[in-house]
């Protein structure tokens, strides 16, 4: 089972949103050095909505290449069309991803049966260890329980990322699992906020978007959960509570890729729709990095 902290890597741009190689070899160079468990690329964080095909495939490689064997590659491959979902992830099989990261299909609204056909689908014809990723704030369609259930069964089909940040379901939904026999199946809190929360009521890691500014203090969080240290679990946490309320003051990853930015981590290219961050939330934001021991 994997567990730990996993980083969902921003997608370094140069200011004018030519992407960024340099900068991504430097960050997972880095977030290994601070000792993640996994990177993922091409997610949420990595602006996925903006990146076209061919970007997708590269970044992929890239991160694949450059990590070479050192962490464990979970590559973003979702789609809210089934096919497009299915031949990326066919291509993260092909140059050696070991997992992948697919998204609840956004927009169409699917039914429960058609969330389910469709990761069923991917799993039956792509032999590559599947996380879902459940985050409705975003998708619009939620992946219930029972869903999550019915594809936990399915070979191929390894773990849940659970972005609600709704602790009673997440309780509700480890204790059916064990019921059903599954205690293989891996969960991730890929909500911040109540990471610790997961964590300490079962979950077996993180993907972290506060991760990609203090990775060495999510580490020690998750490291500190897991051997039962809940003092020092809570200490990490409490420093890193006003970052991870301010990491979220715009939509992700607009206020990462500028707290990235001002730890001269990568530059500040973004691409639109998204727009640089409010200046009314710079400091603010500065404070919540000092505070948690990324700035100076």
């Amino acid at each position: 089972m994997l567990t730990g902290c996993f980083v969902p890597i921003v997608t370094p741009m140069t200011p004018d949103g030519a992407l960024d190689f340099a900068a991504l070899r430097k960050l997972i160079d880095w977030y290994i050095a601070n000792g993640v468990a996994g990177i993922g690329i091409v997610g949420t964080t990595g602006e996925s909505p903006t990146i076209d095909f061919e970007e997708h495939h590269t970044l992929i490689k890239a991160t694949v290449d450059h990590v070479a064997g050192r962490a464990h590659v979970m590559a973003g491959t979702g789609s809210n069309s089934t096919s497009e979902a299915l031949e990326l992830t066919a291509y993260a099989k092909k140059v050696g991803a070991d997992s992948c990261l697919v998204v609840v299909p956004y927009y169409n609204k699917p039914t429960q049966e058609g969330l389910y056909r469709h990761f069923k689908t991917i799993a039956e014809n792509v032999d590559l260890p599947m996380v879902l990723y459940n985050v409705p704030g975003r998708t619009v369609a939620d992946l219930a329980n029972e869903t999550v259930l019915r594809l936990a069964q399915l070979p191929g089909i390894i773990g849940l990322k659970d972005a609600t940040g709704d602790i009673a379901r997440a309780s509700e939904l480890f204790k059916a699992m064990n019921e059903a026999g599954k205690k293989d199946f891996a969960f991730y809190s890929g909500d911040d906020i109540t990471s610790l929360a997961y964590l300490l009521l079962g979950g077996h890691g993180v993907i972290s978007v506060t991760s990609c500014v203090a990775p060495r203090q999510i580490v020690a969080m998750c490291r500190a959960a897991a051997r039962g240290d809940i003092g020092e679990a809570r200490a990490q946490n409490d420093i890193l509570l006003p970052l991870h309320r301010k990491l979220f003051v715009e939509g992700n990853p607009v206020p990462v890729k500028w707290a990235m930015a001002q730890m001269g981590l990568i530059s500040p290219g973004i691409r639109l729709p998204l727009a640089p961050l409010s200046e009314s939330y710079h400091e603010p934001l500065r404070q919540a990095l000092r505070a948690a021991g990324c700035l100076a």
